[in-house]
């Protein structure tokens, strides 16, 4: 119901203030914003013994979300990840006819956009909601050539709170010139609470296909039946200890995947108007930067749920095109909705 707008987070070293919003909805769940990335910084949904328990992995301090880029595997806790969410092989594709070569900060790949992705932009707020649903919505403008992705891109995020403990993350997207784009939201979800691990939650992924992946974790072109595998997860089991793959939906109707906690008869639900959910169990931070409330983050620590578009899908004609026109809008919507199973 309430809406609080903070701009006092932290100073970047470029002199650029980064700003806060905090979002409360009727029920006492809070959705913590910051402008640095876009980034959802905590989660606290409201538990039957009237007590929080925050969600999400993240930090206390902006120098601190700086500095995890630094990382041997920067974790991106809870960022907007832009141009491009997930692996493009080479770093290269052909577009109307052109040779794309982009910046490679993965070996020879491009991983998540690039090594100066939206993840480290600080975005600007540009409407915020008080009320019932209260929203806020940030924009970042990449110039043309960002990366070396053409088209000037204006892009915009929306994050609204419903009265029903939704968490609903809204795209909008133009190019000044035909582009690719494949944009996604990163935060690492533990229903526990983020100081334990997740692997005693129970994950269910409403996909009977799978992209397969090298051993670069970049997809061959193949899509494999999950059935009678470890990608199986039709049935809901135990969270993985391991898992970075990209599952192909169906219906934007149904459930893409849920989390579930029996420890806080806690549920979360996903679902998504993309082709993939990418499932990735991680976090850790190498003992080097302490989480929340000093949490030592590890990589079993959490869970994401990144709606997307297929990894490398411009190099893959038979996948989704990610290809945004001139004069087109990219739209993309995701819900993350918490609740108590027996609801």
């Amino acid at each position: 119901m309430t809406l609080s707008i903070n701009k006092s987070y932290g100073i970047l070293p470029n002199g650029e203030e980064v700003q806060a919003v905090l979002l409360t909805n009727k029920n006492g769940m809070q959705v913590h914003v910051i402008s640095y990335g876009a980034t959802v910084t905590s989660v606290k949904i409201p538990l039957a013994n009237h007590k929080k328990v925050d969600v999400v992995l993240g930090f206390e301090t902006l120098e601190d979300y700086i500095q995890s880029f630094e990382l041997p595997s920067p974790p991106y806790f809870g960022a907007i990840i832009g141009r491009y969410a997930g692996r493009i092989k080479g770093s290269s594709f052909d577009l109307n006819g052109k040779a794309i070569k982009l910046n490679p900060n993965h070996g020879e790949h491009l991983l998540h956009g690039g090594a100066s992705g939206f993840h480290q932009k600080n975005w600007k707020i540009e409407n915020t909601k008080k009320g019932i649903n209260s929203a806020v919505t940030l924009s970042y403008t990449s110039p043309s050539g960002e990366e070396n992705f053409p088209g000037e891109l204006a892009v915009t995020v929306t994050y609204s709170l419903t009265e029903s403990n939704e968490l609903l993350v809204e795209y909008n997207a133009t190019t000044t010139e035909d582009t690719v784009l494949n944009l996604t939201h990163h935060s690492y979800f533990n229903l526990d609470g983020h100081q334990h691990e997740v692997t005693q939650q129970e994950l269910f992924v409403n996909a009977g296909r799978v992209i397969e992946k090298n051993h670069q974790n970049i997809p061959t072109g193949r899509v494999l039946d999950v059935a009678e595998s470890a990608f199986d997860f039709l049935e809901a089991k135990n969270c993985p200890t391991s898992i970075d793959d990209t599952f192909v939906l169906g219906s934007q109707e149904e459930m893409a995947a849920s989390l579930y906690s029996s420890k806080n008869n806690l549920q979360l639900s996903v679902y998504t108007n993309q082709p993939g959910v990418h499932v990735y169990v991680g976090g850790n931070c190498f003992d080097t930067i302490p989480g929340k409330e000093g949490a030592n983050y590890h990589p079993l620590s959490g869970i994401c749920f990144e709606t997307q578009n297929f990894p490398d899908a411009p190099n893959h004609n038979h996948f989704p095109s990610a290809v945004l026109k001139k004069g087109e809008n990219y739209y993309h919507k995701t819900i993350y909705k918490f609740q108590s199973k027996s609801i």
